[in-house]
């Protein structure tokens, strides 16, 4: 089954659909997705289950708004995307870049997000601690800024999804038993003082990990079916001691040394 996409994404689960499938639950009637990101895992089990409900989440306003515009006004960002495809050059992408998003209307803020991320350097999202968007501008000779097919097609699996900007763990309040809830947080780094956390000016350091670890707990006291995915790393596998735990093999997309990618053990922790 072809996933559609709309940006490039750190730790996108695109690639891993395939290995994932064997583990989702038979069925879907409710579903939950607190770090959303790319979106390819929401887009899959929208497209294959067709859950009654869809709740989507991640403390990432600028992508949420994105969101919510391919949901709502596809063909007005479609417009824009394709006006960015026709002038763009350094000198637009440096000016795009410096633009204050939260002052634009949020049909151009969502394109000015894609643009971005299409040509940016190797696909990065990362902000500084102002949560201003800073990653140079990549070495694309013609990039390809979107698909019209991708966007219509998520477009209509979004349609009854809710989307909203918000904390991991306020989902907790919202969960019943049978529910599906699916974590793809930043990662644990897998050397001290290697993570990459920056998709928003908040970082996810060992308390924020813990602190997921007691909601994905309370969840399944719950009688929710949880599944988590994240590094492999001796923290991580403790934390969710006595869940079932297996392991995918994921490749590195985003290294500035292109020798550092490739595939990985990622562990991906689930309770029924």
């Amino acid at each position: 089954m072809k996933v559609p996409t709309f940006v490039k994404w750190a730790g996108g689960k695109k690639q891993l659909i395939e290995q994932f499938k064997p583990l989702f639950p038979k069925k879907i009637e409710r579903y939950f997705e607190p770090f959303v990101g790319g979106g390819a895992v929401a887009f899959y089990i929208v497209k294959q289950y067709k859950p009654k409900e869809v709740f989507l989440s991640d403390t990432n306003p600028e992508l949420i708004n994105c969101l919510n515009v391919i949901r709502t006004k596809v063909d007005e960002l479609i417009k824009l995307l394709e006006k960015y495809k026709k002038k763009h050059n350094k000198e637009t992408y440096y000016k795009v870049r410096a633009e204050d998003p939260t002052l634009l209307d949020d049909v151009s803020r969502a394109a000015r997000f894609i643009y971005l991320n299409k040509t940016c350097f190797n696909g990065l999202y990362r902000v500084n601690s102002k949560g201003q968007f800073n990653v140079p501008i990549g070495s694309y000779k013609n990039p390809s800024i979107y698909s019209e097919e991708d966007l219509r097609e998520i477009s209509e699996l979004l349609k009854n999804a809710k989307l909203e900007v918000k904390q991991f763990y306020e989902i907790a309040k919202e969960t019943k038993a049978g529910d599906f809830i699916y974590f793809d947080p930043p990662y644990h780094p897998l050397k001290k003082g290697k993570s990459f956390t920056a998709y928003t000016k908040e970082a996810f350091l060992e308390k924020e990990q813990e602190k997921l670890a007691e909601v994905f707990k309370e969840l399944d006291k719950g009688g929710c079916l949880v599944m988590l995915s994240n590094s492999d790393t001796e923290f991580i596998k403790n934390l969710y001691k006595g869940y079932n735990r297996t392991f995918v093999k994921a490749s590195r997309m985003i290294n500035c040394d292109s020798s550092k990618r490739g595939k990985i053990n990622e562990v991906v922790v689930i309770n029924y």
